[in-house]
Parts: structure tokens; sequence; C-alpha cells
């Protein structure tokens, strides 16, 4: 039989295999692309589906389709016995699989916590009968519910523990101890090096094998740089020797961590479904005993020695009664006792040291490293933030009218609330002052803050850190810390309070009472400000862009008045007479010619400096003016006078911006200042964002001006048409119809009568109209998803007022109008029509609303189930009567409409 050719006169060949058309496999031509890859056999194409795991042409995107082939005995109806057999497999499978997600979800949410916390609760006890009664406690039904919130607390804290010690693990194999641990392998033979940190890794890093050490990633860099002329490079002998024995032990090294159990398989076999025990099999069981015993190892070691501990070292200090006053008596009691675990093991090392217990002096050595950096850990993230927190609610008393005895007092009824309050704000204060030391870096020359670390140097590691330097070092940060920031809290928040206090009279205090005696509901505030002032503040605002170009305008400002334009910007050229500083001397030039020049530290003379004295990675040589420490002092004050002003007018001017528009709104009712600050940081950004746009327009002359406005008056009143319905209209129908729907049937009785406050209705439609916008853009592909994919990738600039009308909004207020009207009508016009009274009409009234959604979703849940019931019927009559598929080729015409990117052909 002669080949089918194509239009070209060359044979039709499959796009995969490359064959030509057979009896029993033939060509298909499935999708829209033509020429050489239009056809394909079916086993080809099924094979290609399962790996690229696509259901459509790559190039085309058509989608494939494939039509099913019954055996020839299949009737045209399945029979009843059919559908129900497959009814009750479905129901028996479904029961199964709900049983063992009951059982994973007892074991993981019920067992875990549970255990862990009537174990935690009895080894505090402080009883031995709590211990022979701790089988019972474990069956006990009392407070179930309550020990399992508390037991997943523990359970988290337990993990974290673990995780934090395993990645603590990885940063001490990967750079390295202190100097004084690595000391303590000095005069020791290769081998038993190898032994020692084989010893500790198992110590430290529980299960699994761990990479051995590698040095540091600057130490090699150091190695390439040449010493000067005369000198020997030592690192390069003490590399080339350790390397050396490096080489001659490389099989020890490798017969120790040899190991019969193949971790890396194994952890590719555990995947989450089979640890958590979602892939329906038994083996998380085993999984949750480990757990279990994890837990409770983790409270004993890490929670009930350190506690205990520090309860005996209060009671020999005749300190407990002080401490049971603070209301934090757990917490502080085993942050006491780490203290005293870290100078126990610091003893016990020096006397390991005397004694050389070489091996138990490693141990010890990590011990303390753990200790260390935990404690170093709590410290940064816990107590900074918190001392920042209080001293910011301290220095701001009186710009609320508030006292000690107030804090105090509030401290007293929810001290973990005050606490976990005040550590958010020195959070968020913290965060910002460093987000603005970065901006800052962007600005100035690389150098000028070298007393600050540069948080986005790759080289920079806290953990390392902490594991490295001293711990009098990290006590002089702290303290240097502590000073900048509570010194800038003094200058920008006490300071401009007590200037407003004196030259304005009757601005301070603030007015923030927890409940509004204005008729508008601080709800429906609260709303607005979130959902329309902060998104245009933090989306369209600029502040960082803004705020940069004001940094570097002022950097420029003082550079000229001040002379300091090298040393500030760096921007100046550098000749060879001027006295240049490069690093931490000045360096005069010219040089003599013949003499060889200084070689700089390099990069591991950097990172050193960085962990001496936080010196910077990166330094720019500047020129050194005359009276240069005079010069610094001046602008150091300048600096503070800047900053001072700047959050004098702050403190000021969007909350007095924000009265003035709130009094227009609402008279002399009060308003939470919360409200009239955004209200205020609105106009001022508005009016910023004015001036930006016309200073951008003045070069551009006369014409363009008025073309520009042209322009954006026209694309104002499209947006305000826009806002108005969309923003204004659809929410207010939206809210007005949850409440009639869901408010006022659960909260009015029938012999009352509901009142509607449109404001409240409006704000609640806001929340609720981006709660369904999200729901939308989340789900499946309809009309309503893609007119609003449609309007947000148009963008503002490019706003179609036709598209949006028609097919936004004309068919949402239609259905939101029709869903209020029609009840409205039946219940006022036929109801008394058809001759029932008033009482009837008010009940119809009333209850039409909730009986219409009723109807809605049983409606809804109906053809839910029928399409369930479809799959059902179908699913059973492939399991008994699907033979194979065939595969369907392209037909044109059957496609109604394709884009036009997919018509194009391939060849």
């Amino acid at each position: 039989m002669d080949e089918p050719l194509d239009p070209d006169g060359l044979l039709d060949i499959c796009r995969v295999c490359r064959c030509e058309s057979t009896p029993d496999k033939p060509l298909f031509h499935p999708c829209v692309c033509t020429g050489s890859i239009k056809f394909v056999h079916q086993e080809c194409l099924v094979q290609w589906l399962k790996y690229s795991r696509k259901e459509y042409c790559e190039l085309c995107k058509h989608r494939y389709a494939f039509t099913p082939i019954y055996s020839p005995d299949m009737p045209k109806r399945l029979p009843v016995k059919d559908i129900f057999g497959g009814l009750l497999k479905s129901i028996g499978r479904a029961v199964r699989y709900w049983l063992h997600y009951t059982l994973v979800a007892f074991a993981w949410l019920g067992v875990v916590p549970l255990t862990a916390c009537r174990i935690y609760r009895c080894l505090f006890t402080g009883s031995v009968s709590s211990l022979l009664t701790l089988p019972l406690d474990m069956l006990s039904t009392e407070n179930i519910a309550s020990d399992c919130f508390y037991g997943c607390f523990v359970v988290t804290c337990t993990l974290c523990a673990f995780i934090s010690l395993v990645w603590l693990r990885e940063q001490i194999l990967h750079g390295g101890g202190p100097e004084w641990l690595e000391q303590d392998d000095q005069g020791q033979n290769p081998q038993r090096n190898f032994l020692d940190a084989g010893m500790v890794n198992n110590l430290v890093g529980g299960f699994g094998g761990g990479a051995p050490r590698a040095a540091p990633a600057n130490q090699n860099d150091d190695n390439n740089q040449q010493a000067p002329a005369g000198e020997v490079n030592e690192e390069e002998v003490e590399d080339d020797g350790i390397e050396g024995g490096n080489n001659g032990n490389n099989a020890a090294q490798d017969e120790i961590n040899w190991n019969p159990i193949e971790w890396d398989r194994a952890a590719e076999e555990l995947t989450w479904e089979r640890l958590l025990g979602l892939d329906g099999s038994l083996v998380f069981l085993e999984h949750v005993f480990w757990v279990v015993s994890l837990n409770t190892l983790f409270i004993l070691v890490f929670a009930f020695c350190p506690f205990h501990i520090g309860h005996f070292t209060l009671v020999g200090l005749r300190l407990d009664d002080i401490m049971e006053s603070t209301h934090y008596e757990g917490l502080l009691t085993t942050m006491i006792g780490y203290i005293v675990i870290a100078f126990s093991l610091v003893v016990l090392y020096m006397l390991c040291a005397i004694a050389r217990l070489k091996k138990f002096r490693r141990v010890l050595g990590l011990c303390y490293i753990v200790v260390k950096v935990m404690l170093l850990v709590v410290i940064e993230i816990g107590v900074f933030p918190l001392i920042c927190g209080w001293w910011l609610d301290i220095c701001s008393l009186s710009m609320f009218d508030a006292t000690l005895k107030d804090r105090k007092n509030s401290f007293h009824l929810a001290p973990g609330t005050s606490m976990f309050i005040h550590w958010l704000v020195g959070m968020v204060y913290v965060f910002y002052f460093a987000s603005f030391i970065l901006l800052l870096r962007e600005v100035l020359r690389p150098g000028v803050l070298w007393f600050l670390r540069n948080l986005n140097d790759p080289e920079f590691n806290p953990i390392q850190e902490m594991i490295h330097l001293p711990v009098y070092r990290h006590a002089r940060r702290f303290t240097a810390s502590v000073i900048i920031f509570g010194s800038t809290v003094l200058l920008m928040l006490w300071l401009p309070v007590r200037v407003v206090r004196k030259i304005f009279t009757g601005f301070l205090p603030y007015h923030v009472m927890l409940s509004s005696d204005a008729p508008v509901s601080e709800l429906s505030l609260e709303l607005l400000l979130l959902q329309v002032v902060l998104p245009a503040l933090l989306e369209q605002g600029h502040t960082r862009m803004w705020l940069k170009g004001m940094v570097r305008g002022w950097t420029l400002g003082m550079a000229y008045i001040l002379g300091l334009r090298s040393y500030l910007l760096g921007d100046v050229p550098i000749n060879n007479a001027d006295n240049v500083v490069e690093g931490d001397q000045p360096v005069q030039h010219p040089a003599p010619a013949n003499l060889p020049q200084p070689q700089p530290g390099g990069l591991g003379a950097a990172h050193q400096a960085m962990l001496q004295g936080g010196g910077p990675t990166g330094f720019q040589a500047y020129k050194r003016p005359s009276v240069f420490h005079f010069r610094i002092v001046l602008l150091v004050l300048l600096m503070c006078f800047t900053l001072f002003f700047c959050s004098l007018l702050s403190l000021v001017l969007p909350v007095w911006c924000g009265r003035q528009l709130m009094a227009l709104w609402m008279g002399e009712a009060k308003v939470h200042e919360l409200y009239t600050a955004a209200c205020g940081l609105y106009i001022c950004w508005m009016f910023l964002r004015i001036g930006t746009v016309m200073y951008n327009w003045i070069p551009q002359g006369t014409v363009a001006i008025l073309n520009k406005v042209k322009e954006w008056f026209l694309l104002a009143m499209k947006c305000f048409i826009v806002a108005a319905l969309l923003i204004g209209f659809v929410p207010l129908l939206l809210g007005l119809l949850f409440e009639l729907v869901i408010v006022a049937p659960l909260r009015v009785p029938l012999d009352q009568s509901p009142i509607f406050f449109p404001w409240q209705d409006w704000a609640l439609g806001v929340l609720h109209a981006k709660i369904v916008c999200a729901i939308t853009m989340m789900g499946p592909q309809w009309w309503l998803k893609r007119v609003i994919e449609q309007i947000y990738n148009d963008g503002i600039r490019n706003i179609n007022l036709r598209f949006i009308i028609t097919k936004l909004c004309a068919p949402v207020i239609g259905v939101l109008g029709m869903s209020l009207a029609a009840p409205y009508v039946v219940a006022n016009s036929i109801v008394p029509f058809l001759g029932f009274g008033y009482e009837a009409q008010v009940l119809v009234l009333r209850r039409i609303y909730p009986c219409l959604l009723a109807c809605l979703i049983i409606v809804l849940f109906g053809v839910f189930q029928a399409r369930q019931f479809r799959r059902l019927y179908e699913h059973i009559k492939n399991d008994k009567y699907l033979v194979g598929q065939r595969l369907v080729n392209y037909d044109s015409r059957r496609l109604i409409k394709l884009p036009t990117a997919s018509l194009q052909s391939s060849s």
C-alpha cells in the first residue's frame, strides 16, 4: 500500500519517533500544528504526555482529545445493580480514607500534644506522686482541649529547638569553631582528630552523618595573595601542613564516615506524606513514637534541668521571693539556670584543660557554644526589642497623657499582653531603624558608617559572630546599640513632644479612647483606613524613593556647607597631592616610584576586621579636609537638629491636617488620632505627589502642561465615575444585601423594625467586595474573573470606561439590584394582593431574603451532587466496560474560536 504524502511530496512521519504510519500504529493529527510535526502515533503521544504531565500541545496550546472505546456488550444504560455496587465501593473507599485520616489527626493533633503537655506538667509538678500517676493522667479526659492546645505550643518549642541545634551544628561544621576550641586539636595526631570530630558530630548533630568541617570561605582567598618581599607567608605553610595531613588520612576519614545505612536514599524515600501518614500507610505510628520520645528528651534536657538549676541558685542567693513578683518566674528562672550552666561549662572546660582530657574538653566547649548562642539569640531577638519598646513607651507618656503608674497597672492586669505589645513595638522600631540604615548606605560613601554592621554584606553572618566573638565583645556591642537606639528615641520622640507641649499648648495629648463618641462607627473608620488609605500609601506612595531623594539632597547640602563631599559621597576626584585616607590611616602622596606599594589586607583581613571591631568590608578612599574633626562635630549636630525637626513636623502636621478634615465632616466630636493621622498622611501624600508631578512637567513648557492637565483631567473623571460605581454604589448594595440576609434576621425580632446605617453598610460592603474579588481571582475561569483580569492588565492610565461599565458594573449592579428589589416587590405587592394581613406581610418581608439564600444554596448543592453522580456513573462505566481510548484528529470546523497565536503553523 502506498504511504500517504503531504502536499510537498514528503512521507508523513511521527513527530516523536520519526517513524511512518503502519496498520497497527496509524498516525493522527490531534492539534493545530502542521508541517513535519503535524502527525503523531497515539502510543508516542501518550508516553510523552505522561512524561511532560500536560494535556495540551506545547506549541499551539490545543488540548488533546480522546474518545473512549467501550466493550461491544456494554448496555445503553447501566443496570441498577452495577450503579449500587459502584456506589457501595465508593462509600467503602471514602469510609476507609476517613478512618485513616481520623487516626492520623488523632495521633498528631491529639496524642502527640497531649502527651507533651502532661509530661511537661508532670515533670514540673515537683512530686513523686505525679510520676507514679502519669499513666493514668495520660488517659484522663479532664481539660483535654486546653491540654492539647498547650501541648501544641510545647511540641512547637521542642521542634524549633531541635531544628536550631541541627542548624547550629551545620554552622559549626562549615564555619569552624572559635580559636580556643580549634587550638585544642593542635598537637594531636590526625587519626585522633578524625575520631574526636566523628564523636562530636554524633553528639551535636543527632542521627545521621554530617559533612566534614570546611575551612572558612575567606581562607583560600588569603592564600592566593603573595606576601611582601623578604617575608614568609606563615598561613601558606600552615595550610600546606594541614593539607598534607589530610591527604595522608583520606582512607581513615572514609572509613570513619562510612555508614551501612544509605541516609540519602532514606531521605529521598521519606516524604511529608509518608512522614505524617497521608499516604495511607501506618508507618507514621513509628514516627509518632519517636516524636513523643524526642519531646520528652528535649523537655527534660532543655527545660527541666535548667529550671531546677536556676531555682536552686535563686534559693541559695535568697532571691526567689523577688523572682515570684515578676510574673515571669518560670522563664527568668530558666534563663538563670542557663547562665549557671554556661559558667559551669567554662569551669569544667578549664579543669579538663588542666587534666589534659582533650575529648571531654572539646565536648564541653561545644556545649558551651550551644548555650552561649542560645542566650545571645534570646538577648538579640527578645531582650533588646523589649527594652526599645518600653523606652519608646516611657518617652511618649506625655504624648498620651499617661503616667508610669498607668503602665504598671496595665502590666499587672495583663503581663503577657503588655510585654508582647512592647516587644512588638520594639521589633518594628528596630526593623525600620535598620531599613533606614540600609537606605543611608545606598547614598553615602562606603566606609562612612563603619561603626554599624552592614546587613547586606554577603559575609555578614550573625550566628558565626556569636560563635567566634567572646562574650565581652557582645556585651560591648549590646551596650553601644542600647545607647544609639535610646539616644535616637530621646532625640526624635521625647524632645519633640516636650517642645510641642510648650509651644502648641492644647495640641497634645492625642485622643486615643477605646470607643468613639462620634456618630460614625469606629469599625467603619478602621475598615476605611485599612482598605483604602493604607493600601494607597503603601502601593502608590513611592515613599522609599522620596525618602532616598531627600536624604541625598540633605547630604549634598551638608557636603556643600561643610566641605565634606569627598567624605560623605566619595564622588570627588582625588589628586596625588591631596591628604587621602585609605582605611584607618591617612596616606601622603606621591610615594616614590621605586618603593614597593603596601599590599592591602585582602578579604581575610576585612573579615577579621569585621569580627574584631565591626569594621567595613568595603571602603572607599576620601580626601580629608583641614579641621576634619570639627567639621564632623558640626555634621553630627546638624544631623541631630534635622532629625529633631523632621520628627517635630511628623508629629504635628499630619494630625493637624486630619483634625481639620474630620472637623469639617463630624464637627466637634473627637475621633481616634489613628484616623486623623492616617487622613493627614493621605492629604500630605496627595500634595507631595502633585508637587512631584508638576516639578516634572514644568520643563516641558506650557502647551505640554495644558495637554497633560487635560489628559489627567479626563483620566480623573473616568476614575471618579468608576470609583463611584465600584467603590461607592456596589459596596453599598453588597453591604445592604448582607444586612438583610444575615444581620437583620439574627439580631432584630419580628416585632421590631430594623434600622439601617448606610455608612456602616458601605464600609462592610467594601470589605465583602475585596473578599469576593480575592475568592474570584483564586477560583476557576469564568466571566467575572476574566473581566477583572482584563481591567487589572489595562491599568489606570489605559482605563476603558465603556468596557468596565458594560462588562462589570452593569451585570454586578443588575444582579445585586434584582436580589434586593425582587424579594421586596414580592413581599409588598404580591403578598397583599393575595389577601394576607399585615403580620404575614412583615413575616414574608423579614424572612424572604434568608429563605432565598437557602434556596440558592440548595440548588447549588443539588447541581453539585448531580455532577458528582454523573462522574460516578462514568467512573463505574469505565471500570467495567472501557477497553481503551482513541486519539481524536483535529477538526477546524468544530473549533469555534481560537487565539491568533494558536493558529500559527509549526515546522
